[in-house]
């Protein structure tokens, strides 16, 4: 990570598309950069309408071994839940707890919970390289995750053995007003930003369809920075293959990245891109 000192992105305008609540992780070691940041949302989080799948989980939590979330919203879900039916955290000490990212460790430590794993990587398939050889037949895993997510955890997971039961604790939606406050920012030359960051597919998905038929054009000469390989895969699917991939998975790695490209970036093509 760029030290405190370092004003690297001075001039850059930096486009955060995280949801609200989450974005200054992102935003503020941006700003402490140098950066101008925009924040516009393209997700927000969302009940997913219906806890009752979860709390029934959590009532027989003693009959899993293994438990993995895959990031801070479901840990808030999870544990808020928890406490309202005044479940003691006494009776989840024993399961073996996987958490995808140091974020989302951070936040489980700080219900009290002690975490056994956090990958390597933070995707589903360093997930299951994590468990290899942890998993058996006997294994009983409760996954907590968002509405849609990808499958290749608990299929991978059932392929080893594992009864799993899946949790979909809560869903993201696009932002009212996310459309026109985009359109308005691309359509002014002024506010156009220099960087789009992206911190998962959903934001990049998104973003995207937020576009719609201008992305193309409301695009041209920007650089997309991605966090990982998966919303990277998203952006190259759709076309839009990012210009920045962090290579740690992380608010912080991302940031590092965004510092390194444009520590890189030639004089003549950072003129293009800064602030005039």
């Amino acid at each position: 990570m760029p030290s405190a000192k370092d004003k690297s992105l001075n001039n850059w305008r930096v486009l955060v598309t995280r949801a609200s609540r989450q974005a200054p992780g992102l935003s503020e070691p941006l700003r402490e950069l140098g950066a101008t940041v925009i924040e516009i949302p393209t997700i927000e989080i969302k009940s997913s309408g219906s806890y009752g799948a979860l709390d029934q989980a959590l009532l027989k939590i003693d009959h899993y071994d293994t438990l993995i979330l895959t990031s801070v919203n479901g840990v808030e879900v999870l544990f808020e839940r928890y406490k309202r039916m005044g479940l003691p955290i006494v009776d989840m000490e024993h399961l073996c707890v996987v958490a995808i990212g140091p974020a989302t460790a951070m936040a489980i430590q700080s219900e009290g919970l002690s975490v056994s794993i956090v990958p390597e990587k933070y995707v589903a398939e360093s997930v299951v390289e994590a468990l290899r050889g942890k998993i058996t037949e006997f294994s009983r895993v409760l996954l907590v995750r968002a509405k849609v997510a990808r499958d290749v955890l608990p299929n991978e997971l059932q392929k080893m053995g594992a009864q799993v039961d899946v949790i979909e604790a809560y869903e993201t939606r696009v932002p009212e007003g996310a459309k026109e406050k985009l359109e308005r920012l691309f359509r002014e030359p002024a506010s156009k930003p220099h960087v789009i960051t992206f911190t998962s597919s959903s934001t990049a998905s998104n973003f995207l369809a937020l576009l719609g038929d201008n992305a193309r054009a409301f695009l041209e000469g920007v650089h997309l920075a991605s966090i990982g390989p998966v919303t990277s895969d998203t952006l190259k699917q759709a076309g839009f293959p990012p210009t920045i991939e962090a290579r740690e998975y992380t608010m912080n790695g991302l940031v590092a990245a965004i510092a390194d490209y444009v520590s890189r970036t030639d004089p003549n093509e950072k003129r293009l891109h800064r602030v005039k």
